[in-house]
Protein backbone atom coordinates (compact mmCIF):
# COMPACT_ATOMS: atom_id res chain seq x y z
CA UNK A 1 0.00 0.00 0.00
CA UNK A 2 1.62 3.40 -1.03
CA UNK A 3 2.56 5.99 2.06
CA UNK A 4 -0.75 7.91 1.07
CA UNK A 5 -2.65 5.49 1.42
CA UNK A 6 -1.15 4.33 4.81
CA UNK A 7 -1.47 7.42 6.10
CA UNK A 8 -5.21 7.59 5.20
CA UNK A 9 -5.88 4.86 6.68
CA UNK A 10 -4.30 5.57 10.05
CA UNK A 11 -5.83 8.98 10.07
CA UNK A 12 -9.16 7.75 9.77
CA UNK A 13 -8.58 5.32 12.49
CA UNK A 14 -7.24 7.98 14.68
CA UNK A 15 -9.57 10.51 13.86
CA UNK A 16 -12.12 7.88 14.79
CA UNK A 17 -10.39 6.45 18.41
CA UNK A 18 -9.43 10.00 19.69
CA UNK A 19 -11.60 12.51 17.27
CA UNK A 20 -9.88 15.01 14.53
CA UNK A 21 -8.98 18.07 17.34
CA UNK A 22 -7.08 15.42 19.39
CA UNK A 23 -4.70 13.85 16.68
CA UNK A 24 -1.91 15.78 15.84
CA UNK A 25 0.23 15.28 13.14
CA UNK A 26 2.90 13.69 15.13
CA UNK A 27 0.24 11.15 16.05
CA UNK A 28 -0.47 10.35 12.49
CA UNK A 29 3.22 10.27 11.24
CA UNK A 30 4.25 7.75 14.09
CA UNK A 31 1.58 5.38 13.60
CA UNK A 32 2.39 5.41 10.07
CA UNK A 33 6.43 5.20 11.12
CA UNK A 34 7.53 8.08 8.63
CA UNK A 35 9.00 11.22 8.60
CA UNK A 36 7.12 14.43 9.06
CA UNK A 37 9.21 15.98 6.03
CA UNK A 38 7.41 12.43 3.97
CA UNK A 39 4.20 13.73 5.45
CA UNK A 40 3.99 16.50 4.47
CA UNK A 41 4.96 15.92 0.98
CA UNK A 42 1.76 13.92 0.69
CA UNK A 43 -0.60 16.42 2.52
CA UNK A 44 0.06 20.05 3.21
CA UNK A 45 -2.69 20.59 6.41
CA UNK A 46 -4.58 18.75 8.78
CA UNK A 47 -7.46 19.48 6.39
CA UNK A 48 -6.39 18.26 3.70
CA UNK A 49 -6.19 15.07 5.07
CA UNK A 50 -9.45 15.35 6.94
CA UNK A 51 -11.16 16.22 3.48
CA UNK A 52 -9.02 13.05 2.13
CA UNK A 53 -10.55 11.20 5.36
CA UNK A 54 -14.19 11.93 4.22
CA UNK A 55 -13.39 10.96 1.23
CA UNK A 56 -11.89 7.64 2.03
CA UNK A 57 -15.07 6.77 4.61
CA UNK A 58 -17.64 7.95 1.78
CA UNK A 59 -16.14 5.50 -0.79
CA UNK A 60 -16.50 2.50 1.84
CA UNK A 61 -19.91 3.51 2.67
CA UNK A 62 -20.87 3.27 -1.28
CA UNK A 63 -18.92 0.20 -0.95
CA UNK A 64 -20.81 -1.48 1.65
CA UNK A 65 -24.22 0.23 0.57
CA UNK A 66 -23.48 -1.24 -3.21
CA UNK A 67 -22.73 -5.07 -1.23
CA UNK A 68 -25.89 -5.04 0.72
CA UNK A 69 -27.39 -4.23 -2.83
CA UNK A 70 -26.29 -7.24 -3.78
CA UNK A 71 -26.55 -9.18 -1.57
CA UNK A 72 -30.17 -8.42 0.09
CA UNK A 73 -32.60 -10.48 -1.53
CA UNK A 74 -35.49 -7.60 -0.43
CA UNK A 75 -35.90 -4.25 0.19
CA UNK A 76 -36.47 -5.94 3.77
CA UNK A 77 -33.13 -7.83 3.97
CA UNK A 78 -31.69 -4.63 2.85
CA UNK A 79 -32.74 -2.92 5.47
CA UNK A 80 -32.00 -5.70 7.60
CA UNK A 81 -28.20 -5.05 6.49
CA UNK A 82 -28.18 -1.68 8.14
CA UNK A 83 -29.59 -2.28 11.36
CA UNK A 84 -27.15 -5.00 11.45
CA UNK A 85 -23.98 -2.77 11.30
CA UNK A 86 -25.12 -2.09 15.26
CA UNK A 87 -24.20 -5.63 16.03
CA UNK A 88 -21.32 -5.93 13.29
CA UNK A 89 -19.23 -3.43 14.69
CA UNK A 90 -20.41 -3.67 18.83
CA UNK A 91 -16.92 -3.71 19.98
CA UNK A 92 -15.72 -0.36 18.21
CA UNK A 93 -19.33 1.61 18.67
CA UNK A 94 -19.22 0.67 22.80
CA UNK A 95 -15.73 2.13 22.65
CA UNK A 96 -15.58 5.07 20.11
CA UNK A 97 -19.42 5.32 19.18
CA UNK A 98 -20.08 5.33 15.57
CA UNK A 99 -17.68 6.97 13.05
CA UNK A 100 -19.91 9.14 11.33
CA UNK A 101 -21.67 10.48 14.48
CA UNK A 102 -18.81 10.81 16.45
CA UNK A 103 -16.59 12.88 13.39
CA UNK A 104 -19.95 14.70 12.21
CA UNK A 105 -20.24 15.80 15.58
CA UNK A 106 -17.25 17.05 16.85
CA UNK A 107 -16.66 19.05 13.59
CA UNK A 108 -19.89 21.04 14.28
CA UNK A 109 -18.63 22.09 17.62
CA UNK A 110 -15.96 23.27 15.90
CA UNK A 111 -18.05 24.48 13.15
CA UNK A 112 -15.29 23.47 11.08
CA UNK A 113 -15.25 24.05 7.59
CA UNK A 114 -15.36 20.22 6.49
CA UNK A 115 -18.75 19.35 8.53
CA UNK A 116 -20.80 19.95 5.31
CA UNK A 117 -18.79 17.43 3.41
CA UNK A 118 -18.69 14.91 6.72
CA UNK A 119 -22.87 15.48 6.75
CA UNK A 120 -22.71 14.08 3.17
CA UNK A 121 -21.77 10.41 4.85
CA UNK A 122 -25.07 10.45 6.32
CA UNK A 123 -26.84 11.67 3.43
CA UNK A 124 -25.54 8.37 1.88
CA UNK A 125 -27.34 6.05 4.34
CA UNK A 126 -30.45 8.30 4.02
CA UNK A 127 -31.01 8.04 0.55
CA UNK A 128 -29.99 4.38 0.09
CA UNK A 129 -32.66 3.82 3.00
CA UNK A 130 -35.21 6.05 1.19
CA UNK A 131 -34.62 3.58 -1.96
CA UNK A 132 -35.36 0.97 0.55
CA UNK A 133 -38.53 2.30 2.19
CA UNK A 134 -39.66 2.93 -1.86
CA UNK A 135 -39.03 -0.33 -3.25
CA UNK A 136 -41.05 -1.65 -0.09
CA UNK A 137 -44.24 0.58 -0.73
CA UNK A 138 -43.77 3.08 1.28
CA UNK A 139 -43.28 5.87 -1.16
CA UNK A 140 -45.16 8.87 0.66
CA UNK A 141 -43.06 8.12 4.45
CA UNK A 142 -39.67 6.86 2.63
CA UNK A 143 -37.48 9.90 3.61
CA UNK A 144 -39.52 10.03 7.12
CA UNK A 145 -38.78 6.24 7.69
CA UNK A 146 -35.22 6.57 6.83
CA UNK A 147 -34.22 9.80 9.04
CA UNK A 148 -36.18 7.73 11.73
CA UNK A 149 -33.97 4.69 10.96
CA UNK A 150 -30.86 6.65 11.54
CA UNK A 151 -31.35 8.52 14.08
CA UNK A 152 -32.26 5.35 16.14
CA UNK A 153 -29.25 3.60 15.28
CA UNK A 154 -27.35 6.72 16.39
CA UNK A 155 -29.40 6.47 19.71
CA UNK A 156 -28.29 3.44 19.94
CA UNK A 157 -24.86 3.88 19.06
CA UNK A 158 -24.52 6.46 21.40
CA UNK A 159 -26.11 4.82 24.01
CA UNK A 160 -24.02 2.33 23.94
CA UNK A 161 -20.73 4.14 24.01
CA UNK A 162 -21.78 5.87 27.11
CA UNK A 163 -22.49 2.64 28.53
CA UNK A 164 -20.69 -0.41 27.39
CA UNK A 165 -23.61 -2.51 27.41
CA UNK A 166 -23.93 -4.79 24.85
CA UNK A 167 -27.25 -7.01 25.51
CA UNK A 168 -28.62 -3.15 25.20
CA UNK A 169 -27.54 -3.36 21.21
CA UNK A 170 -28.94 -6.63 20.89
CA UNK A 171 -32.03 -6.19 22.28
CA UNK A 172 -32.24 -2.79 20.57
CA UNK A 173 -31.67 -4.32 17.21
CA UNK A 174 -34.16 -6.66 17.92
CA UNK A 175 -36.69 -3.99 18.27
CA UNK A 176 -35.67 -2.15 15.18
CA UNK A 177 -35.97 -6.13 12.92
CA UNK A 178 -39.74 -5.77 14.85
CA UNK A 179 -40.35 -2.55 14.39
CA UNK A 180 -39.00 -3.23 10.31
CA UNK A 181 -41.55 -5.92 9.97
CA UNK A 182 -44.20 -3.73 11.59
CA UNK A 183 -43.62 -1.12 8.73
CA UNK A 184 -43.10 -3.96 6.39
CA UNK A 185 -46.96 -5.31 7.27
CA UNK A 186 -48.22 -1.89 7.46
CA UNK A 187 -49.26 -1.88 11.00
CA UNK A 188 -46.53 1.04 11.63
CA UNK A 189 -45.70 4.81 9.97
CA UNK A 190 -42.81 6.48 10.32
CA UNK A 191 -43.17 7.80 14.35
CA UNK A 192 -44.39 4.30 15.40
Amino acid sequence: MPTRDHILEAADQLFYEHGFDNTSFADIADAVGISRGNFYYHFKSKDDILTAVIALRAEKIQTMLEQWDVEGGSPEERIRCFIRILITNRASIMMHGCPVGTLTSELAKLDHASQSQANSLFTLFRAWLTRQFVALGQKKDADMLAMHLLARSQGVATMANAFHDEAFIKSEVDQMYRWLAAVVAGKRGPRS
